[in-house]
């Protein structure tokens, strides 16, 4: 009896490594990273605790910046299908 011949199991080691993040994904984390450095150095030059800055423009901002953060790294672009 004849055996049928095996399918070749992709070795590890063969596959090319895929990046975890794209490209877009790290633009993304680099302008919120750019936003809340602003954020703070606006805080920084104003130097009042209770200016307009510090009070309601900076938070608001971080805060927007931290959740693009998240999002940006579960964002995952959709493939095309190529057939």
């Amino acid at each position: 009896m004849k055996s049928s011949p095996k399918k070749q199991q992709a070795n590890p080691a063969e596959k090319a490594a895929e990046m975890p993040l794209g490209a877009v994904n790290y633009i993304m984390i680099a302008l919120g990273a750019l936003v809340i450095a602003a954020s703070y150095g606006i805080m920084f030059l104003e130097r009042e605790v209770d200016g307009f800055f510090a009070l309601y423009l900076s938070p608001i901002s971080l805060v927007v910046a931290y959740g693009w953060i998240i999002f940006a790294v579960l964002y995952r672009p959709t493939q095309k299908n190529q057939e």
